[in-house]
């Protein structure tokens, strides 16, 4: 069965039950466990005395060590799996809570809700769940953009990716990935204190996220209805975009829906001009988040079914 087939399991598992509160408010989750080594690394090395190639060294040091030693966890668990049945099962148990499947189709699902009621104030409150961009100043083009453009950022980030590398390497692969994004995600920002201490993190981030990103786009236009236009944008813009990686599925899911994304935003009171993804096309609605909602599933279910290929291969 192997490492693809491992992963579509743990695909399935966290599609039927998410990670569910009351473990979570037990054991905490695996990227919260990373993100306490992380902030402590943060703490203890990232010194605002030292110069910034002192700053840039400790980060590249910090990043490696998260790293690694997530990569050698991972290596002994699996490394005393049975190759059998049972250790492809448990592998995949193992692998589940680093698949946030069902936690980014729920989150997206909230903003909806409220959006579709009118209720502009609780879409905004359920959007600023997933997006860090001022909520205030967002109506409801603004919200439906916002919801549309993280969940396909995020089903790169938080599934395919580490599905990505799951696949190749087991549970040494999915867990260094989770390591990589949480650094990313939490030191890998151009803020005063770690634009030399999270340039290593960000890096790494664009490198281990080039391929799946541009996977996930593949995904997108394959699924949709409208696969000349999801393709035709994607090639077209995916590199209009601030991230090397981001624009791919972004780009894609705004050509399977005929709507523009990206451009302007405010980030605590700044105001930065971004590029349009499909230009000139019309700003998306309520209606177009739950379509891109119904693309996902669409996407995970073929991602799910390739990786069944590859193990049944």
């Amino acid at each position: 069965m192997g490492f693809a087939g491992a992963m579509a399991v743990a695909m399935t598992v966290d599609a039927l039950v998410g990670w569910p509160g009351a473990l979570f408010a037990r054991i905490g989750h695996p990227v919260t466990w990373i993100g306490r080594l992380i902030s402590l690394l943060d703490h203890s090395w990232n010194r605002s005395a030292d110069a910034p190639p002192i700053r840039r060294i400790a980060g590249v040091g910090a990043a490696l060590l998260a790293i690694g030693l997530c990569v050698a966890i991972g290596w002994i668990v699996q490394a005393v799996l049975s190759p059998r049945w049972g250790g492809v099962v448990l592998l995949a148990v193992l692998a589940w809570p680093l698949v946030a499947l069902r936690s980014l189709y729920d989150h997206v699902a909230a903003v909806v809700q409220p959006l579709q009621s009118g209720d502009i104030d609780a879409a905004r409150l359920a959007v600023a769940q997933i997006v860090g961009r001022d909520p205030a100043t967002l109506d409801e083009a603004g919200i439906a953009r916002a919801a549309i453009e993280s969940l396909a950022e995020n089903a790169s980030d938080g599934v395919v990716a580490p599905v990505f590398w799951g696949a190749l390497f087991g549970l040494p692969g999915i867990v260094g990935y989770k390591a990589i994004n949480t650094l990313d995600s939490m030191i890998g920002h151009r803020s005063e204190r770690h634009l030399y201490f999270g340039w290593a993190a960000a890096r790494i981030d664009d490198i281990a996220n080039f391929i799946p990103a541009r996977l996930t786009g593949f995904l997108f236009v394959l699924v949709s209805p409208h696969f000349s236009e999801a393709l035709s944008c994607m090639v077209r813009d995916a590199n209009r975009h601030r991230s090397i990686n981001a624009g791919w599925p972004e780009a894609a899911m705004a050509g399977a829906l005929g709507v523009r994304l990206s451009g302007p935003r405010s980030y605590h009171g700044s105001v930065t001009n971004e590029a349009w993804l499909n230009e000139g096309a019309r700003d998306p609605l309520s209606a177009d988040v739950r379509q891109g909602l119904t693309l996902y599933i669409r996407a995970m279910l073929l991602l799910g079914g390739l990786l069944v290929a590859l193990a049944i291969a």
